[in-house]
């Protein structure tokens, strides 16, 4: 986390340009996606464990080559985007496991309880690390930011270490296209499914503003507050999830899912609109409290009725949902700020996440309409799990 302060600021101090910033995205694009949809593959073959901490153990090693890079008297741009690109594959490898994990690691019942917990974790670092990011890089420079996440990564390493084996299950399928090609028809077969996936990808590529963060902060006079435009979204997000004991309750996910993308886009609608920056900050709170509405419900739907062998696979289609969104936003924020103005980009991307949102919600019933108390595919996987848990 505070890497993804420093990268961009980084760039910002080498080349002062919104298209080079907005690039770090377009960059990730690629990789992000051919190793997410390879690593959900592999997530359904392997062993979880293992491949989140062989994964972030070479994160730690791109993340040396920032640091190193930093300190030449004239470092490399082109190698900042090299390791961006790097960090996306890395990324995708990672996260579909990270993600199909946790139906292993506790009951059916516990899963809604488990993903606020998991998020909740997320939060505390999407806190303190860009706040930490930003007052780093801001006093000491990129350079600094990077050595200080490299000795976060020995943390991690040492604590993943302490995780128990998660190995596949026993009908998993061998690593392949064909394998991959099984969990994407099942997707696709899913209408549910696929309107988590559209409203996250609309929300995050016609909304997300993190790329315009550096010039934001210095077009209201305030660099000194970087860190808290990229902290003030996960705190809106962590006080829902510290008050999410009613969305246990709460059957009616599709819903809930529509409801808190379009406050997400509303929200970056008042944002954009003003100079002022404890407005802005609310604004960007406010935000990321109903993003994580979207999100905690998204991965109830997720975790609840998605068969454990295509767990993973499907992880890594869900991850291209919530990542490709954030970086394909990047490049749109960037090039719409470049070719119009900052608050055009921003207050127009909300505006088009509202309108895409709508849509989405209107042509696919079946999502909007998803209910835990009657989705055939959530009944399902609670009866086959309870009998695991039992047996």
């Amino acid at each position: 986390m505070i890497t993804l302060v420093a990268l961009p600021f980084q760039i910002k101090e080498l080349t002062g340009s919104y298209w080079a910033v907005g690039l770090i995205g377009m960059v990730e694009i690629v990789p992000l996606t051919i190793f997410g949809l390879y690593g959900g593959v592999l997530a359904d073959h392997v062993d979880r464990k293992k491949m989140i901490w062989t994964t972030e153990f070479a994160t730690l090693i791109a993340t040396s080559i920032l640091f190193l890079n930093s300190l030449r008297e004239k470092p490399s741009v082109i190698l900042l985007f090299v390791i961006a690109a790097i960090f996306a594959a890395l990324s995708g490898l990672k996260r579909p496991s990270q993600d199909a994990i946790l139906p292993r690691l506790v009951s059916h019942d516990d899963l809604p309880s488990a993903s606020a917990l998991m998020s909740l974790r997320w939060q505390i670092s999407g806190i303190i690390g860009p706040s930490a990011g930003g007052l780093i890089v801001a006093s000491y420079g990129a350079g600094a930011g990077y050595f200080v996440d490299c000795i976060t990564f020995l943390f991690s390493l040492a604590l993943l270490w302490r995780v128990k084996s998660v190995p596949p299950l026993s009908i998993s399928t061998a690593p392949s296209f064909q394998s991959l090609m099984e969990g994407v028809r099942y997707a696709y077969g899913r209408k549910d499914l696929l309107g988590t996936y559209f409203v996250d990808l609309a929300a995050m590529f016609l909304a997300m503003p993190m790329a315009l963060f550096p010039f934001w902060a210095d077009k209201i006079g305030a660099p000194w507050a970087l860190g808290f435009f990229y902290s003030s979204i996960t705190a809106g997000a962590v006080i829902v999830t510290l008050l999410s004991g009613w969305m246990r309750n709460y059957p009616r996910h599709g819903r809930a899912v529509v409801f808190g993308a379009l406050g997400w886009g509303v929200a970056i609608i008042a944002a954009g609109s003003t100079d002022s920056l404890p407005v802005v900050l609310a604004s960007l709170f406010i935000a990321g409290a109903f993003d994580q509405v979207s999100a905690l419900f998204r991965g109830f739907i997720w975790n609840q009725s998605i068969p454990d062998e295509l767990r993973g696979r499907l992880a890594g289609i869900e991850m291209l949902s919530y990542l490709l969104g954030p970086l394909g936003g990047q490049a749109r924020a960037g090039g719409m700020a470049a070719m119009t103005s900052l608050r055009t980009s921003i207050v127009g991307g909300g505006a088009l996440c509202v309108g895409a949102v709508s849509l989405v919600s209107t042509l696919m019933p079946r999502f909007r309409n998803y209910d835990v108390r009657s989705n055939e595919f959530a009944i399902e996987q609670a009866k086959i799990r309870k009998n695991r848990e039992n047996s």
